[in-house]
């Protein structure tokens, strides 16, 4: 590699910043999405999530149930440019039925934006959501949002943080009022006041936020980088994504001290993000972004590296060469052709269902990049055909969707109609209203016997064995990889006591378990 390109893909890769926004529903990250995209110059006019009908279309949700619920169910990715950085925002599903989908794309990203709603502090999901961050070591911001409402008291609200979370908290901002009175912020760093409107000296919100630094001073942390970048500290911004207060100073933060690419681990090493060879991990797959031309994109982290369109890549998985005729990169539901792409940015690639979740492309080594797994489903549900002359589109359509993963697909062994896995009801309804709204194919769901599923591992012949004797309560899934279908959680247990050489998973990291 030449001094000179070598030069630029270490100066490019710098100007990176990849994360998602996390949060519990409702504490308005699709808001602050569409905000940062604003003050990014992504787009000129921002969508209001809560207006009605046709308004209500906001840039990121594009899917129909997501336009009718107000809701964002699959993870949309959004590339701009702000204060010489390059970003790809990755804004993930808020709902729980959908897990599997944000946890995948946290493998994706360097850090996140944890949106916490100055209300209600701390809830369920947000802690979830957390604690997959912290278990792959992601820095985090916080923004609290909706200052611009009732809110809790700002120092109560880091003690929860830094309580129920256990991290440290660093105010970087502080809100000038609160509610009705809520007007600006004031840098704790830079000393510059942010508002709307000029304010006196004398206001009373200023008098206030006086006697609040004076604390903050003695009672909170100073940030820290090399403990912010371990995952220990966030800086905490204050503001109202509706109102646009607060946004520029988060974007400002990213640019300044939010994290370059990180290397990202394979089976055999790790993988920096300024290599030489180019190496990409498939994160998700979307069908169907653009209905017209029954379109299947996988997105892709470009890991290392300087991507250029047209170049051949290895898909590890099958050995085969596969040419980036067309790389894309995306906003939302808008798209251009990616000329180049260097580490840590985020790809689409139209295939036709070539790429799956978990693969990995690379220029000539043999890596395959670990942490994307699958969690085993927490409902069972078989699926019922309306229409029987349908039975070869509904297969089709159920396999498309599952390499997609709105839902996991399970074969039985003895030939009854296959059985689908999820983790929340909402993605049966997400499936059923794709299955129709895509491929005009009309399902219901019947219940199973089955309530647990686990992948089968160990030694052929007695996977092959167990499988005999277990017929009725053996399924492949979508790789072909044997799954025990359990009737309940006794059941489960007495069979793993009564299987010793075998091994049952409630994870299967993708791409390794087919041998």
């Amino acid at each position: 590699m030449s001094e000179a390109l070598s030069a630029e893909i270490t100066r490019e890769i710098a100007r990176r910043r990849t994360f998602a926004i996390i949060s519990h529903p409702d504490a308005g990250k699709t808001t602050l999405t569409e905000r940062i995209l604003r003050a990014g110059g992504a787009i000129q006019l921002a969508g209001n999530v809560r207006a009605k009908g046709e308004r209500r279309r906001t840039k990121s949700d594009w899917m129909g149930i997501e336009r009718d619920r107000g809701i964002s169910v699959v993870t949309s990715v959004m590339t701009f440019e702000y204060g010489n950085c390059v970003f790809n925002l990755l804004d993930t599903p808020g709902h729980e039925d959908f897990s599997e989908d944000t946890y995948r794309t946290l493998t994706a990203v360097d850090c996140a934006v944890m949106v916490i709603d100055a209300a209600k502090g701390i809830e369920d999901r947000t802690r979830k959501l957390f604690e997959i961050c912290r278990l792959r070591d992601i820095p985090i911001i916080t923004f609290i949002n909706k200052m611009d409402r009732e809110a809790q008291d700002c120092f109560a609200l880091l003690d929860e943080i830094s309580n129920s979370l256990a991290l440290d908290v660093s105010p970087a901002t502080w809100p000038i009022g609160r509610a009705a009175t809520f007007i600006g912020t004031f840098d704790i760093r830079t000393h510059e006041v942010h508002t709307k409107e000029p304010v006196d000296e004398a206001d009373p919100r200023m008098v206030q936020l006086r006697e609040d630094l004076e604390l903050v001073e003695a009672a909170l942390p100073e940030f820290d980088r090399e403990s912010f970048d371990a995952g220990h500290l966030s800086p905490v911004f204050f503001g109202s994504a509706m109102k646009e207060i607060g946004v520029t100073d988060l974007l400002d933060a990213l640019v300044a001290y939010g994290p370059a690419p990180r290397a990202q681990p394979t089976e055999n090493r790790e993988v920096r993000a300024d290599e030489e060879q180019v190496t990409a991990l498939i994160f998700k797959i979307q069908a169907n972004m653009d209905p017209n031309h029954r379109d299947r994109m996988a997105f892709a982290r470009v890991c290392s590296g300087r991507l250029t369109r047209g170049m051949r890549l290895k898909h590890v998985r099958t050995g085969k060469q596969f040419a980036l005729h067309t790389p894309q990169f995306f906003f939302a539901r808008d798209r251009q052709l990616a000329e180049e792409a260097f580490g840590g940015d985020v790809v689409g690639i139209p295939n036709h269902g070539t790429l799956r979740i978990g693969d990995t492309l690379s220029e000539s080594e043999e890596l395959r990049f670990t942490g994307v797994p699958h969690f085993a489903p927490e409902i069972l549900r078989r699926v019922r055909l309306d229409d029987a002359m349908k039975a070869k589109k509904l297969r089709q359509a159920l396999v498309e969707l599952a390499e997609e993963g709105v839902v996991q697909l399970f074969r039985p062994q003895d030939g009854l109609p296959p059985i689908v896995g999820v983790v929340g009801t909402l993605q049966l309804d997400v499936l059923q209203s794709r299955l129709k709204g895509e491929y005009g194919v009309s399902i219901g769901f019947e219940s199973t016997p089955f309530t647990l599923a686990r992948w089968v591992t160990g030694d052929r012949e007695k996977i092959e064995m167990f499988m005999m004797t277990n017929r009725s309560s053996m399924a492949d899934d979508l790789d072909g990889d044997p799954v025990f279908l359990a009737s309940s959680s006794f059941m489960m247990r007495r069979t793993i006591e009564m299987n010793p050489d075998l091994a049952f998973h409630d994870i299967k990291q993708i791409g390794l378990a087919s041998a």
